[in-house]
Formats: structure tokens, C-alpha cells, sequence
């Protein structure tokens, strides 16, 4: 799995919503600006956010972006397949080394291996929502299943 910008970027925006729950909608240059992001990739993630279901944006003087469920009701698993398309790629699917040996009807031993860590990735990941990020990160750690942090 590699984390990517759109991924980062993505929680970044969407934490900074939660956090804000209630507050009314903020606009996307107030959010770039507050955050330190690049107004244009803030723009395109709060787009990719609310094709997803994730944010709602109001027009107006007053508009802006707003999350569009309870920050407990959203799963770092949805912001980053909002914002990315896919948790976790796995290389045999996408990019097939020997379309012969890669082939689904094929017998590939490496790909069971590809499969749990995608399906573990998700798990995890459908496990933290927003509303855990919004603690300290040693109790992150604890709400995610880890014993201790890196």
C-alpha cells in the first residue's frame, strides 16, 4: 500500500470538517489556508469528497464545505477510497506481470498473500473513523489495535 497525496490530503480536509461539526460550512480557501494545502488540490479533494457522499457544499456568501454524516459515521477507509479510488492496489490485478500467470482463472500462490493484506488494510481502516482521529495519537493507537506507537 502506498499512501499518496490524495489519500494524506484527503484526511486531512475531511478531520479538519469534523473538528468543525456543527460550525456551519467553511469555504475550501479558509480549509487550504488553515491546513497549509495548495488551494487547487483542496478544491479537487472536496470535490472527490462530496461525489462520494462524504461532504456537502452550500452555495452562497456564507457556503462552503460541511461533512455531510457525523464524524463517527465516517471511516478512514471511505476518505481514502473517496479520495484515492481504492485502498490498497494490488499489483497482479492492474499491472499483470505475465498475463498468462496473472490471469484470474490461473493458479498464482503469491496472490492469496496480496488478497489478506488487502483485506486486513480494511479492515483496519474501516475500524478508525473520524471522530477516533480527533483524539491524542497514543489513544489513536489503541482504538486502531496497536500496542504501542512507532
Amino acid at each position: 500500500m502506498r499512501v499518496t497525496t490524495w489519500a494524506e490530503y484527503g484526511l486531512i480536509v475531511s478531520l479538519s470538517l469534523a473538528k468543525r461539526a456543527g460550525e456551519g460550512p467553511v469555504a475550501a480557501r479558509e480549509l487550504a489556508e488553515q491546513e497549509r494545502l495548495p488551494h487547487d488540490y483542496v478544491e479537487q479533494i472536496l470535490l472527490r469528497l462530496r461525489r462520494a457522499g462524504l461532504v456537502d457544499s452550500v452555495r452562497g456568501v456564507k457556503g462552503g464545505y460541511l461533512l455531510a454524516r457525523e464524524p463517527e459515521a465516517v471511516t478512514v477507509k471511505d476518505v481514502i477510497e473517496a479520495s484515492e479510488h481504492y485502498t490498497f492496489e494490488v499489483n497482479c490485478d492492474l499491472h499483470p506481470v505475465d498475463p498468462q500467470r496473472c490471469s484470474p482463472g490461473s493458479s498464482c500462490s503469491i496472490r492469496p498473500v496480496w488478497r489478506l493484506l488487502e483485506q486486513r488494510i480494511n479492515e483496519l481502516l474501516a475500524g478508525v473513523s473520524l471522530a477516533d482521529l480527533m483524539h491524542d495519537e497514543p489513544q489513536v493507537y489503541q482504538i486502531a489495535g496497536a500496542s504501542v506507537g512507532r
